[in-house]
């Protein structure tokens, strides 16, 4: 099989809408952020983890701005969204880089 170069393989993804070389990577540590902070305790992805918190198709429904508010200020989006769900989401505790590999992932997820 041959190799291709990072170069061609991003410019092949930007072609056709996939996420490029370097994006696929911030949100492969995503997907390894919420397994390590038990995010699946409360939500789930693809019927995996608690079903009362559905993220499926959130990357089609929220901004990047509205994701990372409800990762570091979710007392304030549960009121500006009057959200009911019970026990309300506390606020992660995450590194910059991490914080922005979470949100990465969590706008990859579209239906």
């Amino acid at each position: 099989m041959k190799r291709v170069s990072f170069a061609v393989l991003s410019m092949i993804c930007l072609m056709v809408g996939l996420p490029n070389a370097q994006d696929a990577k911030l949100i492969e540590r995503g997907q390894k952020v919420y397994a390590e902070k038990k995010c699946a305790n409360c939500h789930s992805i693809a019927g995996k983890g608690n079903k009362k918190g559905p993220l499926d198709g959130v990357g089609s429904k929220l901004s990047e701005a509205e994701i990372r508010e409800w990762m570091v200020n979710p007392v304030e989006m549960t009121k500006k969204n009057k959200a009911t769900r019970k026990p309300a989401m506390k606020a992660t505790n995450l590194s910059g880089e991490d914080l922005d590999a979470i949100v990465a992932y969590q706008l990859s997820l579209k239906k």
